[in-house]
């Protein structure tokens, strides 16, 4: 039996009252512990901002350039990333259970690139996200497209599901090829999706950004998109940001740069830090070269 406690006084700091502090992430104070602790592993709590890694783009793709070996090209750069973007089958053969970061698994699939890409279902069973302890389980939502009210079914469902087991979804606003890429289309498809009940909402900058995340009640991440030059990813970065962003889901501007551990630093530099892009492209220049130093010997 264990001793009893017979100390004759104890402190309970009476006059102290017991801190109740709001939660760092916007929109996200009402949510359950649990949908806090795992939104906190995936935006960092210092600066309320993530540097995610996306690289789920074999779903519909297969061996995007850059991913041709998961294990060669996106394992190393995991450690300077805040959270990654993945599919399931990718996360169990590929990443290493010693990964103590959050990801967000890629919840919605079915057509390939040679289909219509918004005839989407649902591609995982709740019960397979709680086994693999996700983060975040990100949805693709088609407004406008040609299966829109599936798409937006399949993020309801997967809210209903994810609310249930304490997992915050991810809309990610795809953007189709007779779909407009301006700010009132974005305001649109962004506030649809938290209106619908998504804690977190991916999306591409526009001009006019500041209006979206304005009108957005939940966190949004921008969507790295296409590759470009890595000054324009930085400074796109930046401007997203600095106008409301919460973050960036970067893929391609990432794993295909000439140096893509530099580059993920570089990036984190302008949205944990707001260095300028113009610094950070020197802080991706400096790292790029001890990288080639260490390579050559």
């Amino acid at each position: 039996m264990p001793e009893a406690d017979t100390a004759a006084t104890k402190n309970f700091s009476t006059g102290t009252p017991a801190k109740s502090e709001p939660f760092f992430l916007k929109g996200s104070n009402e949510l359950d512990w649990g949908m806090k602790n795992r939104l906190a592993s995936i935006f960092r709590p210092d600066s309320g901002r993530t540097v995610m890694l996306a690289f789920d783009h074999g779903y519909f793709q297969g061996p995007t350039t850059g991913l041709e070996r998961i294990d060669l090209n996106i394992v190393p750069l995991i450690p300077y990333a805040d959270a990654l973007m993945l599919t399931r089958g990718i996360l169990r053969t590929c990443i290493p259970p010693t990964y103590r970061g959050g990801f967000v698994v890629r919840a919605s699939g079915g057509p390939s690139i040679l289909k219509e890409l918004s005839d989407e279902e649902l591609a995982i069973s709740i019960d397979d996200a709680v086994r693999l302890n996700v983060s975040a389980m990100a949805v693709q939502v088609f407004i406008g497209g040609e299966y829109e009210t599936r798409s937006v079914n399949n993020l309801t469902r997967l809210i209903d599901l994810g609310n249930r087991h304490g997992i915050p979804t991810l809309a990610v606003t795809a953007v189709g090829k007779d779909m407009n890429r301006d700010a009132r289309y974005i305001r649109l498809a962004t506030r649809i999706c938290a209106e619908l009940g998504a804690s977190i909402v991916k999306t591409y900058y526009v001009p006019g950004f500041d209006t979206v995340t304005a009108g957005c009640p939940v966190p949004i991440v921008m969507a790295g998109g296409k590759k470009l030059p890595e000054i324009e990813a930085l400074r796109s970065a930046h401007n997203a940001v600095q106008e409301g962003a919460s973050g960036v889901d970067m893929g391609r501007n990432i794993f295909q740069s000439d140096c893509p551990t530099a580059m993920i630093q570089a990036v984190g530099k302008v949205v944990h830090e707001n260095m300028a892009p113009e610094d950070a492209l020197e802080v991706y220049r400096s790292l790029k070269d001890d990288v080639e130093k260490n390579r050559n010997g």
